[in-house]
């Protein structure tokens, strides 16, 4: 897996960091989110040695700007794409989106399997409806967009949709206004969940990603633009 768009770097300097996120599974074909700014994703992703062609699957989080700014951008350059999208997004963008992508499925509320190992958790909460992705491997993977829902919500619930708890977890943690103690919570939420590791980025915000650095130690991974997760 690798970050191609994010508000942080990791080493690639050259490359542009906007506010937003993406990440790309290799292994499976599929781009989770797109960031907010099209031209900017494919700069990246050209940078980072990835062909948009060759991607097969494109999974949205949510309906917030910063997840979906790169999708026509996408489209224009493969319309060959399955698209899990969420049914919180305009049903005219659905609509529209039929006309422009190889296939559109349409996520509700529930977990359910895409395709081989990987899961959406449904669509989690009221006031930003959110999917998550899930990996089905020896050690369960949970990709987050902004985790609006509480990132330690999200990985209980992932865990009972694949019946096993969750190992790593990637991607916005949502805490970037949060207090020290909320942020102390979320930590002890998820380890008590069996969540081993962590990458925090996007919108978990400064202070947060300092914490669980520290708290996780060698299994906190730093996240941004160019950064490779095994």
């Amino acid at each position: 897996m690798k970050i191609l768009f994010d508000n942080y770097n990791y080493d690639y300097k050259a490359l542009k960091a906007l506010w937003g996120f993406s990440i790309y599974l290799e292994e499976y074909r599929l781009l989770f989110d797109t960031g907010s700014n099209g031209r900017v994703l494919l700069e990246n992703m050209k940078a980072l040695g990835i062909d948009v062609k060759e991607v097969r699957y494109l999974f949205i989080s949510h309906a917030h700007w910063d997840h979906i700014g790169g999708l026509d951008s996408v489209l224009e350059a493969n319309p060959e794409l399955t698209l899990f999208v969420p049914q919180s997004l305009s049903k005219h963008l659905i609509r529209d989106l039929g006309t422009l992508a190889k296939e559109v499925v349409v996520i509700k509320k529930g977990p359910q399997k895409l395709f081989g190992e990987l899961y959406t958790t449904g669509l989690l909460g009221t006031e930003v409806p959110e999917q998550s992705l899930i990996i089905k491997r020896e050690k369960p993977v949970l990709i987050t967009g902004c985790g609006h829902f509480g990132v330690a919500n999200i990985a209980r619930h992932a865990a009972r949709a694949i019946e096993k708890p969750i190992d790593l977890v990637i991607g916005g943690f949502h805490l970037m206004h949060s207090d020290r103690e909320t942020i102390e919570r979320e930590i002890t939420a998820l380890r008590e969940n069996g969540v081993t590791s962590v990458c925090p980025t996007h919108c978990s915000g400064e202070k947060a990603i300092a914490m669980f650095a520290r708290h996780f130690g060698t299994h906190y991974i730093r996240g941004g633009i160019g950064a490779e997760i095994d």
